[in-house]
């Protein structure tokens, strides 16, 4: 296992299913009474550039039920990059703290933090990926298919973050990807390459298309995130735009398989990216895929720190 949990590319498919594997565990661990308290005496301490629903409370509430503490750092108290630097962040923590966990605007801060701090580093999101979020909608998928290797994984919406670590997971699990972008929004050629090289060891593949229809026929699951992000809010407008023809509703649900089920790494803007009718129909698996954001990063937490 890697020593920083940075992205899901640093690992092999063995390593990767590894830690699905110990979310499982520790889930029906946690379902048949409580976890043990094999983080106890360890504390994280939490970077927050951005705001946060499902990071800061499944972090918390996970090194909680493992025995553990976990300590919130607001924008404001970190200035991190600007009231003090980086590096000097990653020393100062790493003498308080057994972890570091960040969720950044620049991903560069979190590879600065792992190259100076002495703990291990976790990534709970940057502009670059999401691997956190990647390590939870896998573990959905394999919940309700009973595997992944094989499925057909079609993302509907903007080639960014969450985009590349559900590729990059895709590919080491051996999952066929198809995402579907509008032009000038594709996923970009660095993560798509970087996951090839992956893909050479499972068989895995990726189709990029501009057409949501064609990405989704016969797809066994569905997946789509908000078309305007944090940070992006004055391109609100132009997105919706641009976006037109890429909401996932029942029309869209028709062309895939029939048991296919639906994602959403939320906040979601309902009736935009998605319809109401779909996040709260059937198929859906979103508020599972919520859950286990809390089980995917207890097994992180562990892999790095039991």
């Amino acid at each position: 296992m890697p020593s920083h949990y940075l992205h899901i590319s640093d690992h092999t498919p063995d390593s990767f299913q590894g830690l699905l594997d110990l979310a499982v565990k520790l889930k029906a661990e946690l379902r048949a009474g409580g976890n043990a308290p094999v983080l106890k005496g360890k504390i994280l301490g939490m970077v927050f550039q951005k705001p946060s629903l499902r990071t800061r409370v499944s972090f918390d509430v996970a090194m909680r039920q493992l025995g553990g503490d976990a300590l919130y750092l607001s924008p404001a108290e970190i200035g991190l990059g600007g009231r003090e630097s980086v590096g000097d962040v990653a020393r100062v923590l790493s003498r308080y703290v057994s972890a570091i966990m960040a969720r950044t605007f620049s991903h560069q801060h979190v590879l600065d933090l792992a190259r100076y701090a002495s703990v291990p580093v976790i990534n709970g999101l940057s502009d670059y990926n999401h691997p956190c979020q990647g390590l939870a909608d896998l573990l959905t998928v394999q919940e309700h298919k009973g595997r992944v290797q094989g499925l057909r994984i079609a993302y509907v919406g903007d080639g960014f973050n969450v985009a590349t670590s559900l590729w990059h997971g895709c590919a080491l699990l051996g999952a066929n990807f198809v995402i579907a972008s509008p032009k000038g929004y594709e996923l970009a050629a660095g993560p798509v390459e970087t996951g090839k090289k992956l893909a050479a060891a499972t068989g895995a593949t990726i189709e990029l298309t501009n057409d949501p229809l064609a990405a989704v026929k016969d797809a066994d699951v569905i997946y789509t995130d908000t078309w305007t992000s944090m940070g992006q809010e004055a391109e609100a407008a132009e997105r919706r735009k641009a976006f037109d023809g890429f909401q996932v509703n029942t029309g869209l649900l028709k062309v895939a398989r029939p048991d296919a089920i639906v994602l959403h790494c939320l906040p979601a803007h309902r009736n935009e990216e998605i319809t109401d009718e779909v996040m709260d129909g059937p198929q859906s698996a979103v508020f599972d895929q919520a859950e286990n954001r809390l089980h995917a990063q207890k097994a992180v937490l562990v892999s790095l720190l039991a």
